[in-house]
């Protein structure tokens, strides 16, 4: 899979960047080339396009593939592991996937954890990666502001009695 300058792409575990420029760089004899990803105002990222699919970068979700995951949100049904380590193991490898219904099962699984207990600053985190990860690409897909974004997660989680928590 190819990109170009200026297409949205997802980078698994930081969301939705853009190709803001293809380079070739080398290293001793041998060439390599690069997207360069900027996500937000300050932070980039190097890809080598040989590497890209093993990474895991991809486009942007379809709008369809959205229907799907807010559905999922809406499900009261969700499962996590009781021990922490493995649940944590477990959400990490999700998020690393960079598969988007991974990463809304991360989110309902924490939210869900966090009405029984509070969550240890490291699942806060991820928590806070998750919530980010799905709004940026809920509004890129479906074109519109992230606060939209936000306002359809809430509503679909409200359906399976779950809320996102205020941004802290």
């Amino acid at each position: 899979m190819t990109f170009q300058i200026g297409d949205k792409v997802v980078y698994p575990n930081q969301g939705v960047g853009t190709i803001e420029n293809i380079s070739t760089r080398s290293f001793g004899t041998a060439f390599e080339r690069f997207y360069l990803l900027r996500f937000g105002c300050s932070m980039t990222v190097l890809v080598p396009l040989s590497n890209a699919a093993n990474i895991g970068l991809r486009r942007v979700t379809k709008d369809r593939e959205i229907s799907r995951i807010l559905s999922f949100l809406a499900i009261d049904w969700c499962t996590f592991n009781p021990d922490w380590k493995v649940r944590f193991k477990e959400n990490s490898e999700k998020m690393q996937s960079g598969d988007l219904l991974k990463a809304a099962e991360v989110l309902k699984s924490l939210l869900q954890l966090h009405v029984d207990k509070p969550l240890s600053f490291r699942e806060k985190k991820m928590l806070d990666r998750a919530r980010h990860m799905l709004v940026s690409e809920i509004s890129i897909a479906r074109g519109v502001p992230e606060i939209h974004a936000v306002n359809l997660m809430q509503r679909a989680l409200a359906k399976s009695g779950l809320s996102l928590p205020a941004i802290q």
